[in-house]
């Protein structure tokens, strides 16, 4: 059974849309890495702050976590027990983040009303650069539940089995 969640994949998949229904069913603690990392004036905690939150979560014997943050996964992998991927077309995750701007979000002290260029060419080139990194430190855990989906559809339909 699931305890320690790890939810990954490129901005704009829907991440935080997946942690929020998966704690909605399995009523696991959920944290935000965004919430983490960001504050309302959209400035950022240092790397030293950001790695001792993260510690203090995962010494904990129950939760969900959203969030690429591959700096951290160091500190997360070797604690969770479980891994979804949400590793979608690069063009869902373009769509994705269009999708939300100017709408609020739980995992985001602050609502996007414009379009970031550097953003959207970090989710466009997502799958050439960070996915391989990601796949790369996946392979150092065999051993964990990795639960991979291509589509929305695909994590959907997981989300209503669970009951």
């Amino acid at each position: 059974m699931m305890k320690r969640v790890l939810i990954l994949g490129s901005p704009g998949a829907g991440k935080s849309t997946f942690a929020w229904k998966l704690q909605s069913k399995t009523k696991l603690p959920l944290v935000y890495m965004d919430q983490l990392f960001w504050h309302a004036n959209k400035t950022t905690v240092s790397k030293h702050e950001l790695d001792e939150k993260v510690k203090r979560i995962v010494a904990k014997p129950a939760w969900i976590m959203d969030g690429n943050y591959q700096r951290t996964l160091k500190y997360r992998l070797p604690k969770c027990d479980t891994i979804f991927w949400l590793d979608y077309p690069t063009e869902v995750c373009l769509a994705g983040v269009k999708a939300r701007k100017g709408k609020p979000r739980p995992d985001l002290p602050w609502i996007e009303e414009d379009e970031d260029p550097e953003f959207m060419s970090y989710i466009a080139k997502f799958r050439t650069v960070q996915r391989p990194i990601l796949v790369k430190e996946l392979q150092k855990y065999p051993n964990k539940q990795i639960i991979v989906f291509h589509s929305r559809q695909e994590a959907n339909l997981f989300l209503h089995k669970i009951r």
